[in-house]
């Protein structure tokens, strides 16, 4: 680790950097203010040892101009001066010192300091560092509110796979394929992105996470990365909002673009986490109920929402739903108990 060291006075430097070097910390030396945060700009220390009466710029400016820069505020400062009075004191630490220490000092107690002030340090580049993870893998397709609950307890994120219940709901557009045979691949795109627009918009807003795109097809999350109380609930409630929606978003395009989106939503325990390389990785689940609710929507057709026994009973209470029936399912043996969802009371 590296710690920068500044003071007008030479011996001071000295003895400092005598004390701290017995820690086998690397150690660079500034005899100004404005050199200290040249210095500070470059090398980006763990931790700065400052002084306070230096000539050009005294150690309160400096602190302030640490505190004010967004790529250096974040570095720890002990003010070590002989200004010991209360008012120096609450100064540094208005400014944004994190610690202040006075002359004449104890080695011992430097050192303490310092170790403190360090392992605070790790801790918190630890913490941004999990909530930069957060927000790379999430950001885009999480629900804004649900990745701010992240930021704040990034523990709870665990990133690594894990089993655990969710939903999965995918949505695939209806005749994309003929479609894109016809029109123009610059259009066809712009209409895509429309649907999707569409989808994920709703998906969010019901706490769902965009899993991923399939070509023209959607599939989402639900129970992941936190976990949600009624979560069934919310994934049907989203097939039928976008359902719903469609109607209005259909008058702002062309008759011909007008397709109609097909769901399946099934229920589950899945292994839900990075799946990829230590280079490319993506947060996704995997098992049984992604490949069932995957079929589900495989079999549904004219905007048809097919959902699974465990999911309607989750529901029942709440929407109009009819029974069509155990139907096979591509590699399943047993056939699966399928309800189609045709309406509900959302609140």
């Amino acid at each position: 680790m590296q710690i920068l060291v500044v003071d007008d006075n030479q011996d001071n430097i000295e003895l400092i950097q005598d004390i701290l070097d017995t820690m086998g910390y690397e150690i660079h030396a500034a005899m100004d203010g404005q050199t200290a945060l040249n210095v500070a700009g470059e090398i980006h220390p763990d931790l700065i040892v400052l002084d306070v009466n230096m000539p050009g710029m005294s150690g309160f400016e400096v602190v302030e101009h640490l505190k004010q820069d967004e790529q250096m505020q974040s570095i720890p400062v002990i003010m070590l001066t002989a200004l010991s009075d209360v008012e120096n004191r609450v100064h540094a630490m208005t400014l944004g010192a994190e610690d202040y220490l006075t002359k004449p000092f104890s080695p011992r107690e430097l050192i303490a300091r310092v170790e403190r002030r360090l392992r605070s340090k790790v801790q918190t580049d630890d913490l941004k560092a999990k909530q930069e993870q957060i927000r790379n893998t999430f950001e885009r397709f999480v629900a804004a509110p649900i990745v701010q609950e992240m930021l704040k307890s990034p523990d709870q994120v665990k990133l690594g796979g894990k089993l655990q219940p969710i939903t999965v709901l995918f949505a695939d557009l209806e005749g994309f394929t003929s479609l894109s045979e016809r029109t123009d691949p610059e259009k066809l795109l712009s209409v895509l992105n429309q649907y999707h627009s569409l989808i994920v918009k709703i998906i969010q807003r019901y706490n769902g996470t965009i899993d991923k795109f399939i070509g023209d097809c959607v599939m989402a999350l639900y129970n992941t990365p936190i976990e949600q109380e009624g979560h069934i609930a919310n994934a049907v409630k989203s097939a039928l909002h976008i359902k719903d929606d469609l109607h209005w978003f259909h008058e702002q395009v062309d008759a011909e673009y007008r397709l109609k989106i097909n769901f399946g939503i099934h229920t589950g325990v899945a292994v839900v986490g990075n799946v990829g390389t230590t280079e490319l990785m993506d947060f996704t689940a995997v098992g049984d109920t992604v490949n069932v609710a995957a079929r589900l929507q495989g079999l549904a057709d004219a905007g048809q929402i097919l959902i699974s026994e465990p999911v309607y009973e989750a529901v029942e209470d709440i929407v109009f739903g009819r029974l069509r029936g155990p139907l096979p399912v591509k590699g399943r043996q047993n056939a699966v108990t399928v309800y189609e969802v045709s309406n509900t009371y959302i609140e």
